[in-house]
């Protein structure tokens, strides 16, 4: 028996949420509602669904302001926004920004199903993406976070087309892992991966690595060269640091990927190619676009779809399944190594560090401890001399919610500027229960008032 489509519906208004969900589960549709986009977005993890439907008009939150978090976490989940005819304009809008479509109030059964039907015709899956292909393709990410194996599935729906992809992280994250897991899961698997670290080769250098040349092109140019790009044919390029890329280059780069060729140096024509961009970068390409230092364009083109990978301590649970996985790779090859394991009080110290070098940082502290360890368990002490005492210090529960709330209250206040009746409504308080929170962080409303 197929399984049943899920669909979330997302409206304020209950009469309204009732019909459709009446109409949509006589469809055969699975159906799960919320009355408002918070909700929504807290659903979407235990529901995994495979459309969304949500009202323009809401009171917490908005359907565009929904789309665009839903975006952020899920970009290939279809979302059909409800509308009332005055806000036709803002709902055009809406799919100009990737909403899949919009429904005016009030739509007939026939109308919404067709437009459900279509938006599921996209083939989007919210779980068993990798059904298509053998696991392994993902076998070098090692994680059990949530965030990491979203971002797995995420990775594994784009493998499934040629779009470029965009990875944006920090340094030392794993984006070249990443990168190749996508290069595994999609059906260009048997041809070549191609990896290059923009920021690592001279700008007047670029250009004949990439490109390739032929022998005579320059003086020293005793034979022919092939180019990354003409090497990567039929598979995957990944782009290291594209945000480190001369600007003067890039309009070239911009002019393969419009026109599927390249022209090697002293090559009179063009050779076709056919590759796949995967491009990554610590940096804010959009801040560099508004600096002028990235080409608009080309920034486009790269980022078709955006994955950001986590920082380790974004995912500090997986901190303890790394380590133990570094520590086992060094030990298949290696026969000086003693040790086996870590400590607890060692694992303790490994999760409170604070990893501003991330999962390259951690390595390296695993390697340290596995040269010089001496017993076949890893002490503490050792971990803090490879960390140099770097550690982060750990809250007690009480004081870390205390904190939160404090700085909860301090930006609801910022926004709001300092107008305590709207933070309150907003914080879903009364006055008089949002002043007493006030009076307990001894923070005062018109000081938010002063800074405006």
């Amino acid at each position: 028996m197929p399984t049943r489509k899920k669909i979330l519906l997302v409206d304020d208004d209950p009469a309204l949420l009732k019909l459709l969900s009446l109409r949509l589960e006589s469809a055969g549709f699975n159906i799960q509602t919320v009355d408002s986009g918070a909700k929504a977005l807290t659903r979407l993890a235990d529901f995994q669904p495979h459309l969304i439907i949500t009202d323009l008009r809401m009171d917490d939150m908005d359907g565009l302001t929904l789309f665009t978090k839903v975006h952020q976490k899920y970009p290939l989940l279809p979302v059909i926004i409800l509308t009332a005819h005055g806000s036709i304009p803002d709902a055009v809008d809406a799919t100009h920004q990737g909403v899949f479509s919009y429904l005016t109030k009030p739509f007939d059964s026939k109308q919404l199903l067709e437009s459900i039907n279509s938006a599921l015709g996209q083939q989007y899956q919210p779980q068993h993406e990798d059904d298509h292909i053998d696991s392994a393709w993902h076998d070098e990410i090692v994680t059990q976070s949530t965030l990491m194996n979203e971002l797995k599935k995420q990775a594994c729906r784009v493998a499934l087309s040629d779009v470029s992809v965009l990875i944006q992280s920090d340094s030392g994250t794993g984006k070249e892992l990443l990168a190749l897991a996508i290069h595994k899961a999609s059906h260009r698997n048997t041809g070549p991966f191609v990896p290059i670290n923009c920021a690592a080769i001279p700008g007047p250098l670029l250009e004949s690595e990439l490109f390739g040349y032929r022998k005579g092109a320059f003086t020293g140019a005793d034979r022919n060269h092939q180019g990354l790009l003409e090497e990567a044919d039929g598979g995957t390029l990944f782009l290291d640091e594209i945000g480190d890329m001369p600007l003067e280059f890039q309009s070239k780069l911009l002019r393969v990927l419009q026109e599927g060729e390249i022209r090697p140096l002293g090559e009179t024509k063009p050779v076709a190619i056919d590759v796949r961009i995967v491009s990554a970068t610590h940096k804010d390409l959009e801040a560099a676009v508004e600096a002028g230092e990235f080409r608009e364009d080309l920034y486009y083109r790269l980022n078709v779809v955006l994955l950001e990978l986590p920082s380790l301590a974004q995912r500090c649970e997986d901190i303890p399944l790394l380590a133990n996985y570094f520590l086992n790779s060094i030990r298949d090859r290696s026969d000086n190594c003693i040790a086996k394991g870590f400590s607890r009080e060692a694992i303790e110290i490994l999760m409170s560090a604070p990893w501003p070098g991330n999962v390259r940082q951690l390595l390296n502290v695993v390697e340290q401890v596995a040269a010089l360890s001496t017993t076949p368990v890893v002490s503490a002490l050792l971990v803090k001399k490879a960390l140099r005492g770097k550690t982060r210090k750990i809250l007690p529960l009480f004081e870390a919610q205390r904190q939160f709330e404090c700085e909860y209250l301090v930006d609801i206040l910022q926004l709001t500027r300092g107008n305590v009746t709207r933070a309150a409504h907003l914080a879903h308080r009364n006055r008089t229960e949002f002043y007493k929170l006030l009076r307990r962080h001894h923070l005062q409303a018109e000081t938010f008032r002063q800074q405006t």
